[in-house]
């Protein structure tokens, strides 16, 4: 069985240990979480694990012939290669297989006698018919379209997708490579729910061995049976799966507070003791060794990021029933159609979660409740004296880059929070000296907790959060999902973690490319709803085949050319027009372009700001069009080859 095996690794920054003597093995059965609170070297010793760092001390062996895989958390910025090239590099190391067979070949021309040659082509080509080389566009199509790629996606250049979606690319490759052991940082970062529920299933199937560092609490439950924890620099093995390794852990701390307590009042004992026989000669040898039993003492350490955080939202003002009435609304994005007739009523105390597919006009909806976007038609309004606290997926953009952290949470914070600041900042892993830091040198991450934490300081009756949990570890999210339970207002939610929506939602609106469907209930439901009416479709989809496969035996030929004739004028016109709308949106991207450029708008923030909004929505618009033009002319170029066979 191949193994990968760490032993007694060390590494330190300056005057920090970041891991003591830290040790592991993994092998192809291996199904495990990588925990601990932010800054512990999680990461970091994923890294060393696959030698992209060095450690200070320790080994570090693996078998031979270990096929081994790592995939960042984040950082990967991909080139010129379309989608479906760069998923193939992951079947390289099977081409160099191929090249090593054919040398081996031309090599055996000239000596046909070598039993050697004949032994090693044997064997490279057992391992050739044992691996998916030769199915691999098949392994491709498979992993793109479970990751959220269209059939159009796979041709188009990795450099035009987002960071995010440059991420999912890297994350399909890095499964497509199949290897004995996979390391993955964060891979559910920017995958939406569907995205999810498929890697979990992936993960759950796959045949190797699997280390997941991840906050999602259910994709871990559902995928690993053992959790190690880093901590203080050490590392510590549990067995089961994620909620089985935090009630052991809870068991631990509740036994190192009580150690800890132990050990104060017995530091306070001997403290006293020292302090007040001191200076009496008949008593300095007992005083000398209650000094040195100190000084041998090990401190006991409780861990502060498991430790119970808290958080508690100010008073809503007083609200009606109906907080939201959406009737006949209609959204479009050019000729792309979000919302068509969708009606919605948000009632008092309820906590609706959005979720579905991207693109899909999740955080549009939360946008135009929250009166930032006006452009629909239709009605949507709000219940008179309804107060919004929203917080977008941008919002770090509306922070005072000259401020500290400090300065720019109390700026929103009432009476009663002052006292307590430092502690709510602290829940949200803001610390020590970190709340001196200028918002100008925090990171994307830490300047969205800090645009959080100003919404959520602000008394209202409307919470409307946008992928709130996005930058906060398992137990900040914990202290959110706690805070927001005892929240008493009205609350609508996009999120793609099924366990923050499981804790949370009363109800889930599913949004995907058929109408918005609205489920009364919970999230176990809600998978139940969507199981049930994916094996209702599958059932219907196999039925209407054969009905269609019947009656398409039947039909005159002349009928059946005249409708792929019509069809096809059809499609040429569509073609037609969506390329000229992109060469007109194109000019108004570029004008746009100009605009930006002008040194008398550099002052401008507000105006920039605008300007670069409208470019990223005609640049949005101009890609969905190229994609419908690219489905056309594969469409007009299938029906073609249809003609010649």
């Amino acid at each position: 069985m191949n193994t990968l095996q760490l032993s007694d690794i060390c590494l330190s920054f300056g005057d920090r240990d970041l891991l003591r003597d830290v040790s592991f093995t993994m092998n192809s059965t291996t199904r495990a979480a990588m925990a601990g609170g932010n800054g512990e070297g999680k990461s970091t010793l994923l890294k060393i694990a696959c030698r992209q760092i060095t450690s200070d001390s320790g080994t570090i062996s693996m078998t031979r012939d270990l096929d081994l895989c790592y995939l960042p958390q984040s950082d990967i910025v991909l080139g010129e290669n379309t989608v479906y090239e760069e998923i193939e590099k992951a079947f390289d190391k099977y081409k160099r297989l191929m090249d090593q067979k054919t040398k081996l070949e031309t090599q055996l021309e000239k000596t046909p006698e070598s039993k050697s040659l004949l032994n090693e082509i044997h064997e490279l080509q057992e391992r050739l018919d044992n691996c998916d080389y030769y199915l691999r566009s098949t392994t491709i199509s498979v992993i793109a379209k479970g990751l959220g790629f269209k059939e159009s996606d796979m041709s188009r250049k990795c450099s035009e997708f987002s960071g995010g979606y440059q991420m999912r690319i890297a994350l399909s490759r890095t499964l497509a490579s199949n290897p004995d052991i996979l390391l993955l940082d964060e891979p559910t970062n920017y995958l939406d729910i569907d995205a999810r529920i498929w890697l979990k299933n992936f993960i759950s199937q796959f045949s190797g061995g699997v280390m997941l560092v991840c906050h999602d609490r259910f994709f871990l439950d559902e995928t690993v049976n053992e959790v190690y924890e880093l901590c203080n620099s050490r590392l510590t093995r549990y067995k089961g799966n994620y909620t089985a390794y935090e009630k052991q852990r809870q068991e631990d701390i509740e036994r190192l507070e009580a150690a800890y307590l132990k050990q104060q009042a017995e530091i306070q004992h001997k403290e006293a003791f020292i302090e007040k026989f001191r200076y009496k000669a008949t008593k300095s040898r007992q005083v000398q060794s209650r000094i040195k039993m100190l000084e041998k003492l090990e401190p006991v350490f409780v861990p502060t990021h498991l430790k119970k955080l808290s958080f508690t939202f100010p008073a809503p003002p007083h609200s009606p029933n109906d907080m939201v009435i959406i009737e006949g609304l209609h959204k479009n994005f050019g000729d792309h159609v979000i919302y068509d007739d969708f009606n919605l009523i948000v009632n008092k105390g309820e906590r609706l979660a959005v979720t579905g597919q991207n693109g899909t006009g999740k955080s549009t909806l939360l946008r135009m409740i929250a009166q930032v976007d006006s452009q629909y038609q239709g009605t949507l309004r709000l219940g008179p004296g309804v107060t919004i606290g929203y917080f977008a997926q941008d919002n770090e953009t509306y922070l005072t880059l000259t401020n500290t952290i400090e300065e720019e949470i109390a700026q929103c914070a009432t009476t009663s929070q002052l006292p307590t600041l430092r502690n709510i900042l602290g829940n949200f892993l803001f610390s020590g000296d970190d709340i001196f830091k200028k918002v100008s040198v925090l990171s994307g991450g830490e300047r969205s907790r800090l645009a959080l934490l100003k919404i959520l300081l602000k008394p209202a009756s409307l919470l409307i959060l946008d992928e709130p949990t996005n930058h906060l570890d398992i137990n900040s999210q914990d202290m959110l999902l706690d805070a927001i339970r005892r929240y008493e207002g009205t609350l609508i939610f996009v999120s793609h973690d099924a366990s923050f929506i499981s804790k949370l939602a009363t109800k889930i609106l599913y949004l995907s490319d058929e109408q918005p469907e609205l489920f009364a209930g919970n999230y176990e439901y809600f998978q139940w709803k969507l199981e049930q009416k994916e094996a209702y479709h599958k059932e219907r989809k196999a039925s209407s085949f054969q009905d269609e496969a019947t009656t398409a035996t039947q039909l005159p030929d002349y009928k059946e050319a005249n409708r792929l004739r019509n069809q096809r004028q059809k499609l040429q016109n569509e073609a037609k027009t969506l390329l000229e709308e992109a060469e007109r949106i194109n000019s108004q991207i570029n004008e746009l372009d100009q605009l930006i450029a002008l040194p008398e708008n550099y002052s401008n923030s507000a105006k920039i700001s605008k300007l670069v909004d409208s470019k990223a929505s005609l640049e949005e618009t101009k890609a969905r069009k190229e994609d419908r033009w690219l489905e056309i002319t594969e469409e007009l170029e299938s029906q073609k080859n249809e003609e010649i066979r």
